[in-house]
């Protein structure tokens, strides 16, 4: 007997081309449009098929670790070599070049802001403990020279 509803337009070879659009950062909504199917659809897909789920998480953990390790070379800074072609006396030259590219401050800051949250919020928890100190001191002296005045 077959299950009530609509027959599942999902294939095997689904998974191969999952796992490439999440390697170019592809969300279940963008995965929904190519395979044209609902989004409701992909999460079902990814529920019920465990080789579309791997296919799906595995795109994705690759993308983002080349992401990450793209934004760490940025906040490091690096090294990389340039093959560059020139024209001396009408001939082509080729020559190899390694170019620099200093530490990124942002990409520094984003870093450790994600990594090291406690120690590089904008904030410190300590200075968020202070000020709150700080206000209770401004208020208590406040009441006290109202009192004082009479008010």
């Amino acid at each position: 007997m077959n299950p009530p509803g609509r027959p599942t337009s999902y294939r095997p070879d689904h998974c191969d081309l999952a796992r490439e659009h999440c390697l170019l950062g592809a969300t279940n909504d963008e995965l929904a449009e190519v395979f044209e199917v609902s989004p409701r659809t992909i999460d079902n897909w990814i529920a019920h098929h465990p080789d579309f789920a791997a296919a799906v998480r595995g795109g994705r953990r690759r993308a983002d670790a080349k992401v990450a390790a793209s934004l760490y070379a940025r906040a490091v800074g690096f090294r990389h070599k340039v093959e560059r072609t020139f024209l001396c006396r009408g001939e082509p030259k080729s020559f190899s070049v390694t170019v620099a590219y200093p530490p990124d401050t942002q990409a520094c800051i984003f870093w450790l802001r994600n990594r090291r949250r406690a120690d590089w919020r904008d904030r410190p928890a300590e200075a968020d403990a202070q000020s709150e100190d700080e206000f209770a001191l401004l208020d208590t002296a406040s009441e006290s020279v109202r009192l004082d005045n009479g008010d």
